[in-house]
């Protein structure tokens, strides 16, 4: 007989990202005693400082705007972009994401969350079989003042100000000084927060905005959650996950009871340097949230748990800031009048791919050549004409540290970076020329309508591509940047995480970036880490249920 319990719920949720909130909203939907727990004192994970957008094939709002997909067609598409990816994106998780998409989308829309399509925003791959546009959603921003007391403890606000920015306002923000389309949603944006502000609200878009709506289920629900209560032990019974023992917020242990199962949704290892130094080889330049330090993970290794993909990311650019921190690049790098160069001077890679392709790109060419930093060179109608955002958020600090330089030519440039100026010259007079041509002989930048997606359409021949003649030119120096990691714990279809035999640890489940991914080693689509965090949270909170109610439990 074991020590007795402190407590004693259905369901044990460890983490309260989209991943962990999708879980404990299921469960609890299914009649059970949900209990949920966070490490840090800030609920929300890295979801609530992403962009929020769920990357969502056979959704029903694409009907509404004349876009057909199916089953078979987004499988053909994963298939095509994803690649044999190993157990993580095995056939049956993968149709399990897909087939599970219209039943979460309805159960969430039925608890409250407002969907709203991104019908502009095309797949990564979207010339691959089964790519198409308009697969991504997002939910409608928040008012954050409903949530009362739970509104302080919100990460809302750590990456932007709570504000009703949506995913579908990004691309044309981007250029809403230069187009007039990009203007047009400027000022829709402006009055969509004056008139929030106006009505009394405090409406909070984006990732913020996502995990808002759903904390504002799980609370509706009478679900406890509690914050500063980080995972320390599972305690496992005859093979059986029966429960966990966390840290209680009076620092006190705890020792929980779950019936139906314990549930792992604590984000990933992005902030644990040995780690990232050990799977990755860089020291890791994350937007994800502080608390993800890889214990979940850690401690589901230590009873037999399989792991996957640990040595991957959701990698992208980003600036790294003067204080520490890493600013990750969306826009900039893809619209016309730039480049992206190593340290010697030279392009390695397409500018305007999906950004883990940036990302592995980077990584890959610094094993021959300098790429770690490499450094966005644009010339001035891109400083005048597009929003820059780190530069916006970093200013003087930037330069002082060196992140920002500019100089009157490139040849001049060339030396305040330390590379041979007639290098670098070439680079961008071999650049100009496929610009003025509007085909890029090197990389294929522009080609895909992804491409085009961040691009400037007033610049022809090819949205992507503008010449760099206009000094002064600026040089914005460029790590390999993250919006977490991709690998983690083993599961099956039915987000039950697996041993190192391949059999699932009863009463042990995973999701989000606890787990290695369904999407293998890319990024399908937008949205493609906080979908799969969803469904397979929803997944686990269904099965968990049933195992609780069971009555062999």
């Amino acid at each position: 007989m074991g020590a007795p319990w402190d407590r004693e719920v259905d369901v044990l949720v460890v983490g309260t990202g989209a991943a962990g909130l999708a879980t404990a909203a299921a469960a609890a939907d299914a009649g059970q005693r949900v209990l949920v727990v966070e490490s840090t004192s800030k609920w929300g994970g890295t979801t609530a400082l992403s962009g929020g957008g769920l990357w969502m094939p056979t959704n029903p709002l694409m009907a509404t705007f004349g876009r057909e997909d199916s089953v078979d067609k987004a499988l053909t598409y994963m298939a095509a972009a994803i690649g044999d990816a190993g157990p993580a994106s095995s056939p049956e998780r993968r149709r399990a994401f897909v087939e599970t998409v219209p039943e979460v989308f309805r159960f969430l829309e039925r608890l409250g969350v407002r969907w709203a399509a991104d019908k502009d925003y095309p797949d990564y791959y979207p010339d691959r079989p089964g790519g198409m546009v308009g697969r991504g959603i997002e939910a409608e921003p928040f008012d954050l003042r409903t949530l009362g007391a739970w509104r302080d403890t919100s990460r809302a606000g750590e990456a932007l100000p709570p504000i009703p920015l949506k995913t579908d306002d990004v691309w044309l923000l981007a250029r809403a000084w230069s187009t007039p389309d990009g203007f047009v949603r400027g000022a829709r944006f402006v009055f969509r927060t004056l008139w929030g502000l106006a009505r009394g609200k405090r409406l909070s878009g984006l990732g913020s905005g996502l995990v808002a709506s759903l904390m504002s289920i799980v609370v509706r629900q009478g679900t406890e959650v509690l914050l500063s209560a980080p995972l320390t032990e599972l305690i496992v019974d005859d093979g059986e996950v029966t429960g966990a023992m966390v840290a209680g917020p009076d620092g006190g242990p705890l020792r929980i009871r779950a019936r139906g199962g314990v549930t792992l949704a604590a984000g990933g290892f992005a902030h644990h340097g040995d780690w990232r130094q050990k799977y990755h080889g860089v020291p890791g330049y994350s937007s994800a949230a502080d608390g993800d330090l890889g214990d979940a993970i850690r401690i589901a290794e230590s009873i037999g748990a399989q792991l996957a993909l640990m040595d991957d990311a959701w990698w992208g650019s980003a600036v790294p800031m003067p204080d520490g921190t890493a600013q990750f690049m969306l826009a900039e790098r893809s619209m016309p009048f730039g480049i992206i160069v190593d340290g010697l001077g030279e392009r390695y890679t397409n500018e305007s791919a999906s950004y883990i392709d940036f990302g592995h790109a980077m990584l890959e060419r610094n094993k021959t050549v300098s790429a770690i930093p490499s450094w966005l060179i644009v010339d001035a109608r891109h400083r005048r004409r597009y929003l820059f955002t780190a530069l916006m958020q970093g200013g003087k600090k930037l330069r002082e540290a060196g992140i920002v330089r500019s100089a009157g030519t490139i040849e001049e440039l060339a030396g305040v970076l330390g590379m041979e100026p007639a290098r670098l010259r070439g680079t961008v007079d071999r650049f100009n020329g496929f610009a003025r041509r509007g085909v890029d002989e090197d990389f294929g930048r522009g080609r895909t309508v992804y491409d085009n997606y961040y691009g400037d359409p007033r610049v022809k021949p090819n949205p992507n591509l503008g010449p760099l003649e206009k000094g002064p030119f600026t040089a914005v120096q460029l790590v390999p940047g993250d919006l977490g990691t991709k690998g983690g714990l083993l599961t099956d279809a039915d987000a039950r995480v697996l041993d190192t035999g391949g059999q699932p640890i009863a009463g042990l489940y995973a999701a989000g970036n606890t787990t290695a991914s369904v999407m293998g080693r890319t990024y399908p689509g937008p949205g493609s880490t906080i979908a799969p965090a969803v469904i397979f949270g929803y997944r686990a909170g269904r099965h968990a249920a049933a195992r609780s109610s069971s009555p062999a439990t």
